[in-house]
């Protein structure tokens, strides 16, 4: 005769995906006002050789649970709230989804993530002080660029996913 826990579903999806698109927000927040400022400071080949030893670490458990659990839980929780909530929550679940689907997977997908592959293919260690230059002006500033797009979508989209939550019983 013990307690049952009547657990809510959609409650409970909805709060993790507020909990996994925080954690991505604050990361590319984080990586935007530090990580890039310090490597801004860095001599060509060292911000070259910096910028690969980061695009391998980021590829680990921790990233991809926030990067690729938000992708997936966000939608999750919006098709959930369709009809448990009123419409308010949906559409700022569905608004928080399509912001993080394409403003932070589609970008990182379409245009940082080719970026990182054309750094990690030059040859670094043959090649002259004014290629590795070249290729750090072609690489710095739309890598940044996308990045801090990337950065905008994914506080908006965890401020809507807040909203949601905060807005349900209106």
């Amino acid at each position: 005769m013990g307690n049952s826990i009547n657990v809510d579903t959609t409650l409970v999806f909805q709060c993790a995906a507020i909990l996994l698109s925080g954690l991505l927000a604050g990361l590319m927040y984080g990586y935007d006002c530090s990580i890039v400022k310090g490597l801004a400071k860095l001599p060509d080949e060292q911000y070259l050789q910096a910028f690969r030893s980061f695009n391998t670490t980021i590829q680990n458990p921790y990233f991809m649970i926030s990067f690729l659990g938000s992708l997936l839980v966000l939608p999750v929780a919006t098709w959930l709230s369709y009809h448990h909530y009123n419409s308010l929550t949906f559409y700022l679940l569905l608004s928080a989804s399509l912001l993080y689907f394409i403003g932070v997977f589609g970008v990182t997908i379409g245009f940082n993530v080719p970026l990182n592959e054309r750094l990690d293919n030059f040859p670094l260690l043959n090649a002259t002080t004014d290629d590795i230059s070249a290729v750090r002006k072609v690489f710095e500033k739309p890598w940044n660029s996308y990045h801090r797009i990337r950065t905008i979508a994914s506080v908006i989209s965890f401020l809507l996913a807040i909203l949601s939550l905060v807005k349900q019983k209106i």
